[in-house]
């Protein structure tokens, strides 16, 4: 099945995008939480544009940092995105790859982060970062295990993003994939009945699979 065709049939199945931005905004409280951080943010990888997006943030700015975009490969961020690897940094300004100038247009300019790469598929799909934990504490491998989890969590969030994100746009759009699409709606509402009705519409998007 073609990704295109995927994107049309997702769209009557998958949950909305609100959903999935909650659980990424869920995601980044409850680490900013653990961590006792000043600060959480998940990252996207808008590959079109080739920039990170702010998909989600906890911190006292956090509703102006949604959406605000810069060049993939700035600052740690980019690096740790490049790389696949986490990062801790207990003293930002002396690192080379920090970014101030990136920072400062946040309106949040950390001391010490902890960052480390979504992956999905063997895909990147972006960064999580927790900003200035108290620095009276070392940082231990457990915590590095704990960051993973929340890593997974929200790399899987991510793809359900970018998936719900690509079945909408199949189903807003026009001609074929539109016509799968909301097909596809129309059989996530249908419930077996005896005539087989949900089975025969099954069977029609196979065959409109076919011809697609």
């Amino acid at each position: 099945m073609s990704d295109d065709f995927r994107a049309a049939v997702a769209a009557g199945v998958l949950g909305s995008e609100d959903q999935f931005r909650a659980l990424l905004q869920s995601i980044v409280d409850v680490a900013r939480a653990i961590f006792k951080a000043k600060a959480s943010s998940i990252l996207l990888l808008d590959e079109e544009a080739d920039e990170l997006v702010f998909e989600a943030a906890a911190d006292e700015a956090s509703e102006s940092l949604i959406g605000k975009r810069f060049p993939s490969s700035t600052g740690i961020a980019g690096f740790v995105l490049v790389s696949r690897q986490p990062l801790v940094i207990e003293d930002v300004l002396k690192d080379p790859r920090f970014s101030r100038e990136t920072a400062e247009s946040t309106g949040f300019v950390p001391k010490g982060l902890m960052a480390v790469p979504l992956l999905h598929d063997e895909r990147a799909l972006g960064v999580l970062e927790v900003l200035d934990r108290p620095q009276d504490t070392r940082f231990t491998l457990a915590e590095m295990d704990l960051l993973g989890l929340f890593a997974n969590q929200a790399a899987i969030a991510l793809d359900l993003l970018q998936r719900a994100r690509r079945a909408q746009a199949a189903l807003a759009g026009e001609g074929d994939l539109a016509v799968v699409a909301r097909v596809a709606e129309a059989l996530e509402h249908q419930r077996d009945d005896e005539d087989g009705s949900r089975a025969a519409a099954l069977r029609l998007l196979a065959e409109l699979e076919k011809l697609l």
